[in-house]
């Protein structure tokens, strides 16, 4: 699959988004709450859930972030697979 390089780097320009795909790669699946928590205290962020939330929908659409549902749960996924296509050209 391919993704749209200028939708990856826009999802990569700012730094919360790049700390989400920092919590993100550190544990395997986060649920938004989790997620909040960690940008929260590990971070010292204040950031709602509901402004997190139109972050990762930035991320999803790029193809950084897949989420799914497990019962009453969201749960959080960082992938790889657009970044390893966005940099084959560069770093091969």
């Amino acid at each position: 699959m391919t993704w749209d390089k200028d939708t990856i780097f826009k999802a990569l320009g700012d730094s919360t988004r790049r700390l989400i795909l920092d919590e993100l790669s550190d544990r395997n699946a986060l649920t938004l709450y989790e997620l909040t928590a960690r940008l929260v205290m590990k971070h010292n962020l204040s950031i709602s859930r509901q402004a997190i939330t139109k972050h990762l929908n930035l991320l999803e659409d790029a193809g950084l972030v897949i989420s799914e549902r497990k019962g009453k749960y969201r749960v959080l996924m960082f992938n790889k697979e657009p970044l390893k296509d966005l940099l084959k050209g560069w770093v091969d």
